[in-house]
């Protein structure tokens, strides 16, 4: 069987996503060809590799190492290709990037536009996903980089840079507090609120807050969609708290103010480059990290003088952030 036959390629995904039918849906194959080569790769190896279960697929233990050695296939096919490219001194190739819904807007479009025009060769798909299963993409390979929020220890992750954005009141321009430098967290007791609600991570540090100062906040209205948060402060019905990163066009654009709060206990909304740390990468790859990481060397304009933090660590010493 060639190790990366049609066969590998669909039971990985089965594999990984726990059904045929996610796969199907994934790889934009019919569940049917997937369950044929599934079966016939298991009538070939002499053993089942699934457990049919009324919730999906299960790997057995046969299927366990299957899946194993299947990803390290993967990255050695990987490394091979890029040490390939390298030779030839390529300069195109395909780039997958993970990143949050935060980054849709914003820097990033604009840098990868500048991109296009300068190396038309090379062609870069986006993965946008929820927060928590960007450090899973990248492990599993299926992103060269990503974007992370608040990365958390993971050891086969490296951060090769990073910066850090506030949090703080946003509101309307024309509202009292609008021209404030900073204000502390208990002025939430003075002003109706537009909250975050859960699974948003910005609720958490709320709540500790909440905990460490004794504030009853005013909330007239809670949301778990950063979008929804402000849009309804844009109406006029109170002051939101997000960090800089999610207000960062409407402010750019005056339709919204964004004042840091100052109190010491709450930290910054940490944005982090991260790739494997045990994957070679491409000269494609490389290329648009160097474009990144200089866009991360550049601290947003609308943010005066120690209103924010912006560090850039390029040491193995950063994967363990938190």
């Amino acid at each position: 069987m060639p190790v990366f036959s049609r066969f590998l390629r669909y039971f990985m995904a089965v594999a990984r996503l726990g059904s045929i039918r996610k796969a199907s849906e994934h790889l934009h194959i019919a569940a049917s060809a997937i369950d044929r080569q599934i079966l016939q790769g298991e009538s070939m190896l002499g053993t089942p590799l699934f457990e049919r279960l009324p919730t999906g697929l299960r790997l057995t233990a046969a299927g366990e190492l299957l899946y194993a050695s299947s990803k390290k296939w993967s990255r050695d096919h990987e490394h091979l290709k890029v040490q390939i490219e390298d030779m030839r001194g390529l300069r195109r190739g395909q780039v997958d990037i993970a990143l949050p819904d935060a980054l849709t807007r914003g820097f990033l479009p604009v840098l990868l536009r500048e991109l296009q025009q300068s190396h038309p060769g090379i062609s870069v798909r986006l993965h946008v996903l929820e927060n928590h299963d960007i450090s899973r993409c990248l492990i599993d390979g299926e992103a060269d980089l990503a974007l992370l929020l608040n990365p958390t220890h993971a050891r086969e992750i490296l951060v090769r840079t990073h910066v850090d954005f506030p949090l703080g009141f946003v509101c309307r321009p024309d509202h009292p507090i609008a021209g404030r430098k900073t204000l502390r967290f208990s002025m939430c007791a003075e002003l109706p609120m537009v909250m975050p609600e859960l699974p948003l991570a910005l609720r958490r540090q709320i709540e500790v807050l909440e905990i460490e100062t004794g504030v009853t906040i005013r909330s007239v209205v809670s949301a778990d969609n950063i979008q929804m948060i402000k849009s309804l402060v844009m109406e006029g019905m109170g002051v939101g708290i997000l960090s800089f990163l999610d207000a960062i066009e409407e402010i750019r654009r005056g339709e919204l103010a964004f004042v840091p709060i100052s109190n010491r206990t709450l930290a910054p909304l940490r944005l982090a480059l991260c790739v494997d740390r045990s994957r070679q990468l491409s000269a494609a790859t490389r290329l648009v990290i160097a474009e990144i990481e200089k866009s991360f060397l550049k601290p947003p304009r609308e943010l005066a003088p120690g209103e924010g933090s912006l560090e850039n660590g390029q040491t193995e010493g950063d994967a363990s952030l938190r």
